[in-house]
């Protein structure tokens, strides 16, 4: 038996409350993944979990049992890691979880440096807008736009997200023109479920001021790209990440509204579990994020195909949230 094998599919399926998930996190059967389990609790002569026909629950040594053997995958990923004289050894499986724009535009050119830093480990990319728990869905490295918020995970800061207000040309062709905030309320306004909270629009002024406009929803959803087609067919107008509309700004697809303000950008971190030593396969990875997302966020539009090599550089300590 594969102790450490079977250790990583037990510790998955404890976080993921699943044996089928966590099959499904590390690419293998369920019935591979529920007789590894059993065979591990053979090998230690008791009983890991108690299983009913829905779900599961740790015994007390299956509890002591998770604990010690994160920390033992995470040593023995550092060992290798310390040891090997080729980085293109790091092997495994790393689950990253991101916000759904963010993650169809910025993150595939980010991954793509992953990749040819490390070939040989496998990535689960999984997109949500909502905010997920790193440890009961499975993620070893999150990225979180807006406010961090509480819990155990370690945070670095990537920087900001910066927002644009939009319309296309054809909309402002054929409806009233929006010099001043106030003049928003008559427009259309397309957005996505739970952008801003309100009918308010906060927008700051030259001088730093912040205030809150009136603003009218007509249609909502809960995906940015059906919100981004929308506004660029001209059915109203909406806010946008700037990095999602820099290449239709730069045609005259769309227009930026009320250039004179602009609305707060959402400071974006990168998350991983709270736990020491941090897994070589998730440090090494959060390290490339460090160094090169920032660069794509300046630089990167919705159509946008970079070129570049893989940044190098050393690990730094993420700080705890």
């Amino acid at each position: 038996m594969n102790l450490l094998e079977a250790m990583r599919i037990y510790v998955r399926a404890v976080e993921r409350g699943s044996i089928s998930s966590a099959a499904r996190d590390l690419n293998i059967g369920q019935p591979a993944a529920s007789e590894r389990i059993e065979r591990l609790e053979t090998y230690l002569g008791c009983r890991l979990l108690l299983r009913n026909a829905r779900t599961f629950k740790c015994t007390p040594e299956g509890e002591i049992f998770y604990e010690r053997s994160k920390k033992i995958l995470a040593a023995a990923e550092q060992a290798i890691a310390e040891v090997s004289s080729d980085g293109h050894i790091l092997k495994g499986a790393i689950r990253i979880g991101a916000p759904h724009c963010f993650g169809e535009v910025i993150l595939p050119e980010a991954l793509r440096f992953v990749r040819e830093a490390y070939p040989q480990l496998n990535i689960d990319l999984a997109l949500s807008d909502k905010i997920v728990d790193l440890v009961t869905e499975g993620i070893d490295i999150s990225f979180r736009q807006g406010q961090v918020g509480e819990g155990a995970f370690f945070a670095f800061r990537l920087g900001q997200v910066a927002r644009v207000l939009v319309a296309s040309a054809d909309y402002l062709a054929r409806h009233e023109p929006i010099a001043d905030p106030v003049d928003l309320i008559k427009h259309s306004f397309i957005r996505l479920k739970g952008m801003f909270g309100s009918d308010q629009l906060p927008l700051v002024d030259a001088s730093s001021t912040q205030e809150s406009v009136a603003i009218r929803s007509a249609i909502t959803t809960n995906h940015w790209k059906a919100m981004y087609r929308m506004i660029g067919e001209g059915l109203g107008i909406g806010v946008v990440e700037s990095f999602a509309c820099a290449d239709a700004l730069a045609s005259g697809r769309l227009v930026e509204l009320l250039p004179q303000y602009r609305v707060p950008a959402q400071e974006l971190h990168v998350l991983t579990r709270a736990q020491r030593p941090v897994p070589a396969r998730v440090r090494m990875v959060v390290n490339i994020m460090k160094k090169c997302v920032p660069e794509l966020l300046g630089t990167l539009g919705a159509e946008d195909t970079a070129q570049g090599e893989p940044p190098s550089f050393e690990a730094r300590d993420m700080r705890r949230s």
